[in-house]
């Protein structure tokens, strides 16, 4: 627990089989985690047995999509305080969570950012194309939406409150690889307090099906942007009385 409050992490994999065990480990280790739950959306077939080696409990989803996957694990910890969530690839640090889950007392979204060079460690996938990319769709989402500063639009690693969930679950639809930006974009439309931190960012442990591919990442990217203008269009619905932001 963290705080008194109950601490969940929810993991989706597709294709992480060779790290995900390692990554479980050390989300255990922290000793402030009480619920690991692994998302499996049809995942690689050695999944099952590296995640029954340790103490996570493992839920399939069969609607393909990190979008599918995030949400099934939602409803999965529906009995925690605060929900984690990360990818098993080996590029996040799960020591990171101790500093998301330091600003949770204040606001309900945490969220991560890859962006900041000193946090990018050697080999990961953030050269200047997805780094200044991810940095400029930030900034436009900051502008439009007057919100808090933003440096990071990709960067999955992040801590929700049980209100955050609660909130941003009907506004949340989409089952692919912008849903994460439609989570975080419903947390900024809806004026929840957040703030974005910087966290480590490694070396992924096998190929990204995304940003491995550049035409797929601008791809991601475009739809990011369209995603954006559509609820920037649709008018605000968020809360008056937010502290940080109204």
């Amino acid at each position: 627990m963290w705080n008194g409050q109950r601490v969940a992490v929810v993991l989706p994999t597709y294709n992480e089989h060779l790290s995900i065990g390692d990554c479980i480990r050390a989300f255990e280790a922290l000793g402030v985690v009480d619920d690991i739950v692994v998302v499996n959306n049809n995942a690689h077939p050695d999944t099952s047995p590296a995640v029954a080696a340790t103490g996570a409990r493992e839920v399939h989803e069969l609607t393909q999509g990190y979008g599918a996957a995030i949400r099934r694990g939602l409803t999965e910890t529906s009995d925690a305080d605060l929900v984690c969530v990360c990818e098993p690839d080996g590029t996040f640090e799960p020591a990171d969570l101790l500093k998301l889950l330091a600003y949770s007392a204040d606001v309900d979204v945490v969220l991560g950012s890859r962006t900041v060079q000193t946090f990018i460690l050697s080999g990961a996938n953030m050269g200047w194309f997805l780094r200044w990319g991810n940095w400029g769709v930030a900034k436009l989402t900051e502008v439009l939406f007057n919100t808090v500063y933003l440096s990071d639009v990709g960067c999955t690693f992040r801590v929700l409150s049980r209100r955050a969930v609660e909130e941003i679950t009907p506004r949340w639809h989409g089952d692919g690889s912008p849903a994460g930006f439609e989570m975080m974009l419903a947390a900024v439309d809806l004026r929840l307090d957040l703030v974005q931190i910087p966290v480590t960012y490694r070396p992924r442990v096998g190929e990204s099906s995304v940003t491995g591919d550049r035409v797929k990442a601008v791809r991601l990217g475009l739809e990011m942007i369209a995603m954006l203008l559509r609820v920037r269009l649709r008018g605000r619905g968020g809360r008056s009385e937010s502290r940080t932001q109204g």
